[in-house]
Order: C-alpha cells, then sequence, then structure tokens
C-alpha cells in the first residue's frame, strides 16, 4: 500500500474518532444545558486546537490539493462547532448563576 493511501486512510479513521468522542459531549450538553462538569480553560484550549488545526487543513487544501487536508478540516470544523455552541450554553450558565 503506498505511503499516501495510508496517509488517507490514518486521516479519516482519526476524524472519525475525534467526531465520534466529541459529538456526544456536545448532543448531551444541548440537551440537558448542564455545564457544571466542563473546565473552561480546558475546554477552550481544546476549542483553540480544533480552530487551528481546522486553518491548518484549509491551508493544506488549498496548497496541495483536496485530498491532502480535507480530513482536518472537516473534523475540526465539527469540533470546532460543536465547542461553540457548548461554550456558548456554558458561559450563559455561568452568567445565570452569579
Amino acid at each position: 500500500m503506498e505511503n499516501n493511501m495510508l496517509y488517507l486512510i490514518f486521516g479519516w479513521l482519526g476524524s472519525i474518532g475525534l467526531i465520534l468522542g466529541y459529538l456526544p459531549q456536545a448532543i448531551q450538553t444541548i440537551r440537558t444545558r448542564q455545564t457544571d462538569g466542563i473546565s473552561l480553560p480546558g475546554f477552550c484550549m481544546m476549542a483553540l486546537g480544533s480552530f487551528c488545526f481546522m486553518c491548518q487543513g484549509l491551508m493544506l487544501c488549498i496548497e496541495q490539493g483536496i485530498s491532502t487536508g480535507i480530513f482536518f478540516f472537516i473534523t475540526n470544523f465539527i469540533t470546532a462547532a460543536c465547542a461553540a455552541i457548548i461554550f456558548v450554553i456554558k458561559m450563559r450558565n455561568d452568567h445565570f448563576k452569579k
């Protein structure tokens, strides 16, 4: 198998794993609106990481072709969107607790 094929396989498997790991937390937070167990600094760092990897994927798509960085972009776009939703809910909950 070529290295390029292995690159794509591991990229897509990693993408699926991250999405399936992140999405349940987002769904649970949206349904229950409970954010007490979420560490805001840690969560913000994870969101920043998703945003940076999303930018990296976009840059790879532009520089080397869409197949090279598309899984970075798609995966981190989804996780960044989930992070934004959870962040808004967390900030609202923390604001109304005061």
